[in-house]
């Protein structure tokens, strides 16, 4: 019975040992150097908004490609391409709030949680000139979404599995240059300028 009770007395010491030696969940005021690094080692990063209304859709889109930029500690963008629909830009127009969240797939594990307010650039705007230089922009992108960042929160990310970076696809481009301009700006006239909740985009807002 001493053996058994030691030896369950000893485990809880051992892990908290291990949670010490992991980051198990810290805030910070801003985007520190190491974030930012850890930040441009990924392949895919996810956003997620919300309407203010209690019924309304939570969003969560992943997002690939190199789009996303620190642009400061306290400032990020990412480019956005045309897509099957645009909550993203309804939300944050109608309540700026925005979450992002990177994962590390590899050995070591870390999710980095990014919250603030964000806003659409389209490229009619004053803004699209200098945000446009930190990215490839493509016939096909729609927008540039800016978020300015109040809280960054650190995780362990223990529980998220390893996987392995075989590269992006080419099926998005494929398809716009199919559809060419013009098919373009009809298929954002059908499916972009309003949420699934039936708030306007930015896009809808300038129409």
């Amino acid at each position: 019975m001493c053996t058994v009770r030691r030896s369950y007395l000893v485990l809880p010491v051992q892990l908290f040992t291990i949670a010490q030696s992991h980051d198990m969940g810290k805030f910070f005021e801003h985007i520190t150097e190491q974030h930012a690094a850890f930040i441009e080692k990924q392949h895919i990063f996810f956003v997620s908004t919300a309407p203010l209304t209690p019924d309304g859709h939570i969003n969560l889109s992943p997002k690939g490609l190199d789009c996303f930029k620190v642009l400061s500690s306290n400032r990020v963008a990412y480019m956005d391409l045309i897509s099957s629909g645009n909550e993203t830009s309804a939300h944050t127009l109608e309540n700026g709030r925005i979450t992002f969240m990177f994962c590390s797939f590899d050995e070591k594990p870390m999710i980095l949680r990014l919250y603030g307010k964000g806003h659409t650039v389209l490229s009619s705007d004053k803004e699209w000139s200098e945000l446009a230089r930190h990215f490839k922009i493509y016939p096909s992108t729609r927008q540039i979404i800016v978020a300015d960042i109040s809280k960054v929160q650190s995780s362990c990310g223990f529980g998220v599995p390893k996987y392995e970076f075989s590269g992006d696809r080419d099926i998005h481009f494929e398809w716009a240059e199919s559809k060419g301009a013009e098919g373009l700006e009809q298929y954002v006239e059908v499916n972009n300028l309003y949420s699934i909740d039936g708030l306007p985009s930015k896009i809808a807002s300038v129409r």
